[in-house]
């Protein structure tokens, strides 16, 4: 996109809105002069696959307007701390302490105040204040450097989830003071930032959308030779590639090696595609001392003299995840055309010929990761994709299915409504796709207003087995109405597809509701390109379809007349 002239933009746009069903809807509130914002990210969202449509709120009038966001997705503040008072810039270095104490009482009571207006919005996102354009050639702070360090001490006060700050000295310095402000049009028009500020300022903004909508990249994968270390395992052996400490190629290899150990640690899935001998490489990870990752923290591994295209079609499949969630990372140019040609939806990045440039490299794609929620299971995700594996070995051994799951003595474990679940809720609905029925994605926040709400009910379930457990992997959102239940949600994560639990989940809820008094379930399926494996769900559940619109079937169950499962090798219990 940083090719592309603004005109460019504002043309390629226009031509995405067309296309728009259901938008994803983004206030932007700001007491400066930011319409090119609006244009930019709306572009950079339509074009990877989010609906985004941007609305400006009255110039300078931030507290009022917050007041009238309740039914936006997300909210986007943005102070220019020079424009809170008219020419707060070079009054300031004037006042006295005292009318300086003034200033950032009303100003920490107004900030208070939106915050608290917006408390319910899914997704807050709020610029640190900056005194970069007037301040970045001193030594030393003056002022509106110190009047800035606190106010962004207050808003990182706040402790709330749905609250996200984004650090403009940062993007400043990415393409430096002169290319971000523009001072003829701040004292003309209030309009000080240019359009390379708002193309870095969007793509600071994006990733927090992305991972909103879940859009957010789930694995990345490697090649070996030359990516992951110096040299070809073939020809060098396990001694002679270079992963050395101290040796400067080796350096940065052992950097890149540090870099996919703490995405893996953060829930990313961590995975290997590389022409070599299966043996040769297994014995390099246990066994040189040089390397930084090892066999427990690759969770997939396509080591083998197939072509990439194939083994990452295969590695999407087994992980039970979309080719448009994985990143590739490959050092031959060959291979890297190879695969966008051939699986377009993959992200791959070509190590660059100066490998110095490479640790950088892998850091500026790091957003691809971003995710809205952290939570104790993203730490244990390797291992469970490893036994995982495990299980699909086993399952060879067996003539049927069903002996083969009667033989993992799976158990699920189901939650009501509880609140400490509410970051791993959250991010289910945010990262799934496949078992997805109605594909709602929530915020922390919005989950936590279901969760305290007399409206809705939220159960989840912990699936375990012989092998180990799977955590937090199934959800499902009633809303309560009358003599009906609505399901609002009905998802479940790919790692236990495959193994009837939805099933067994549907006869809890479906006896549960029954116990409560309701006569009637309704529900939703929407299609999708990443949700076929499901659209017969309901209709295998004896739910009855009732109308179908488009990508939309909405479906209707009289408790009464529902058959169950009749599945005996799941267990059931109700969490604490």
């Amino acid at each position: 996109m940083n090719h592309l002239k603004y005109a460019d933009i504002l043309r390629s746009n226009k031509e995405l809105e067309d296309n728009i069903n259901k938008s994803y809807n983004i206030s932007l509130l700001s007491n400066v002069i930011v319409h090119q914002a609006k244009d930019i990210l709306e572009y950079q969202l339509r074009h990877d696959g989010v609906n985004a449509s941007v609305s400006l709120g009255v110039f300078d009038n931030i507290v009022q307007e917050s007041q009238k966001q309740q039914k936006m997705d997300a909210t986007i503040i943005f102070w220019e701390i020079t424009n809170l008072v008219e020419g707060l810039q070079y009054k300031l270095e004037l006042l006295t302490e005292k009318e300086i104490d003034a200033i950032e009482l009303k100003m920490k009571s107004e900030v208070k105040l939106v915050i608290k207006n917006l408390e319910n919005c899914p997704l807050l996102i709020i610029n640190r204040f900056t005194s970069f354009f007037f301040s970045a050639f001193s030594n030393e702070n003056n002022k509106l450097d110190n009047l800035s360090i606190r106010l962004n001490k207050l808003l990182e006060s706040f402790s709330q989830s749905n609250l996200k700050l984004i650090n403009l000295d940062k993007i400043i310095a990415n393409i430096g003071v002169s290319n971000s402000f523009n001072p003829k049009f701040y004292y003309s028009s209030k309009a000080p930032y240019t359009v390379g500020f708002f193309r870095i300022y969007s793509q600071y903004i994006k990733p927090i959308i992305m991972s909103a909508n879940g859009r957010a990249k789930k694995a990345i994968i490697f090649d070996c030779d030359n990516t992951l270390w110096g040299g070809v395992l073939g020809e060098e052996g396990i001694d002679g590639i270079d992963i050395s400490s101290g040796a400067i190629k080796g350096e940065v290899y052992r950097e890149i090696q540090s870099i996919a150990l703490s995405l893996s640690q953060k829930g990313v899935i961590l995975g290997l595609c590389s022409k070599n001998n299966s043996e040769d490489v297994d014995e390099v990870f246990n066994n040189n001392p040089n390397m930084i990752l090892r066999e427990k923290d690759i969770a997939i591994k396509k080591v083998n003299w197939l072509d990439k295209v194939t083994n990452i079609k295969s590695i999407s499949k087994e992980l039970n995840i979309g080719l448009d969630s994985i990143v590739f990372v490959d050092d031959s140019l060959f291979e890297v055309n190879l695969v966008k040609e051939y699986l377009p939806d993959v992200i791959v990045l070509h190590v660059p010929l100066r490998l110095y440039e490479y640790p950088q490299m892998l850091r500026n794609n790091l957003d691809l990761f971003y995710d809205l929620s952290h939570t104790e299971e993203d730490t244990k995700k390797t291992e469970m994709y490893r036994i995982q594996s495990q299980r699909e070995k086993i399952k060879s051994n067996f003539s049927t299915l069903d002996e083969y799951l009667a033989s993992l003595k799976i158990s699920i474990i189901i939650y009501k409504n509880d609140e400490s679940l509410v970051p791993r809720k959250s991010q289910i609905t945010q990262k799934t796709n496949q078992f997805n029925l109605a594909v709602k994605r929530y915020t922390e926040n919005q989950i936590r207003s279901m969760v305290l709400s007399s409206d809705y009910d939220i159960y989840s379930f912990l699936v375990k087995d012989k092998l180990g457990d799977s955590g937090i992997t199934g959800l499902c959102i009633v809303n309560k109405e009358n003599s009906s239940a609505i399901i609002d949600s009905f998802l479940m994560s790919c790692r236990v597809i495959g193994r009837n639990i939805e099933y067994v989940f549907m006869d809890y809820l479906v006896n549960l509701l029954a116990n409560e008094g309701f006569k009637n379930i309704k529900s939703l399926y929407k299609n999708t390109k990443k949700n076929k494996l499901v659209e017969n769900f309901y209709d295998n559940c004896s739910f009855d379809l009732v109308n179908s619109d488009g990508p939309l079937k909405n479906y209707s169950l009289t408790l009464s007349k529902y058959k169950q499962s009749e599945i005996k090798y799941i267990g059931v219990e109700e969490g604490e």
